[in-house]
């Protein structure tokens, strides 16, 4: 049987560490974006159908590596409301040991971390970071981890997993409109717990933002677009599937 009690301390110490690390180099941060989204859908799976969902997202780069965390807040003025969160911040390798890490089109090698927070599930998530030198791509960034989840309802052991996650931003103009092409894609592995056994789950969610702020020679603040959310075997259930296109404002600052 799994010590819960156990996984949330380590769970807890792992997030302290990486906040005592990242703390000095957020203050002298060398670059740093946050955003406030709001999304709105229709035909969600295992759970209401329409769904309103406002988001936080902060994402930092320090002199020994980067952070990105984000928050998101489902049916934000109603009685079910539900919060799910995840931390990654990540430490770049070559910078810390000095020595040239790049080949090819990676361009450092990164020891990847990240901390998922939600209801009554969580999941702690170590391994390789590689950011990549793509021709116009603003960042594209391949993560390879090897994963431990906890599972409140679950009284058997997880076994270990693994995930492979990408995300990238890829500017583009037409005509005189300024466009991005950005979004994230997850392939988790399944996990064997006995009972409970999760299948190999994708979550893919890419996003077309027009620049709204630049129609008003404010670009950078505000974009409007959508973005397609697409999940194969949903939290690991087996033959869930979804296929939402949500209407996305984002406000950056």
């Amino acid at each position: 049987m799994k010590d819960l009690s156990s996984t949330k301390k380590t769970t807890a110490a792992a997030l302290a560490l990486s906040a005592a690390v990242i703390a000095p180099g957020s203050q002298a941060a060398v670059w740093n974006s946050s955003n406030v989204q709001l999304l709105s859908g229709n035909n969600y799976e295992l759970g209401e159908e329409k769904r309103t969902i406002l988001t936080y997202e902060n994402a930092l780069g320090w002199a020994y590596g980067d952070s990105f965390i984000f928050i998101d807040v489902t049916e934000p003025t109603s009685e079910g409301t539900a919060y799910y969160s995840e931390w990654s911040p990540r430490f770049s390798i070559g910078k810390i040991t000095g020595k040239d890490m790049s080949f090819g089109i990676v361009k450092d090698l990164m020891l990847s971390t990240t901390l998922e927070m939600g209801s009554g599930t969580s999941a702690t998530l170590v391994g390789i970071g590689l950011p990549l030198e793509l021709p116009g791509f603003a960042f594209a960034n391949v993560n390879l981890y090897a994963r431990d989840s906890q599972r409140d309802f679950a009284s058997e052991q997880t076994d270990i997993g693994g995930q492979l996650t990408l995300t990238w931003k890829r500017p583009f103009a037409l005509g005189a409109t300024s466009w991005s092409f950005e979004g994230f894609l997850d392939y988790a592995f399944g996990e064997d717990n006995g009972s409970n056994p999760k299948e190999d789950n994708i979550i893919a969610a890419p996003r077309l933002l027009l620049d709204v702020g630049a129609l008003w020679d404010k670009p950078g603040v505000l974009e409007a677009g959508v973005e397609y959310q697409l999940w194969r075997n949903k939290f690991g259930v087996d033959g869930v599937d979804e296929d939402v296109a949500q209407a996305m404002v984002k406000w950056i600052f």
